[in-house]
């Protein structure tokens, strides 16, 4: 199958991907794949975001990485 569409850029970046080729792609995420001066949009693998139904609350990465040193300084100065 080859299908071509041209599409504008807005100035947030974004685009609104056609509904012939959202059909193609099948669901609300796809892969980009970069390859020297092209840009190609791929259906990603089955599995991908089949997490999503566990996953619970937002948790910025930042409050995880307090999280975590807080627990490392734990460990190597018990007892403070």
């Amino acid at each position: 199958m080859h299908l071509e569409e041209t599409v504008h850029i807005s100035p947030q970046g974004q685009i609104t991907l056609p509904a012939s080729i959202r059909e193609i792609l099948r669901g609300d995420t796809v892969r980009l794949v970069v390859e020297d001066d092209s840009v190609r949009l791929e259906s990603p693998p089955q599995w991908a975001g089949s997490l999503k139904r566990y996953a619970g609350e937002y948790i910025p990465l930042e409050t995880i990485r307090e999280q975590i040193w807080s627990e490392v300084a734990d460990e190597d100065h018990p007892g403070r």
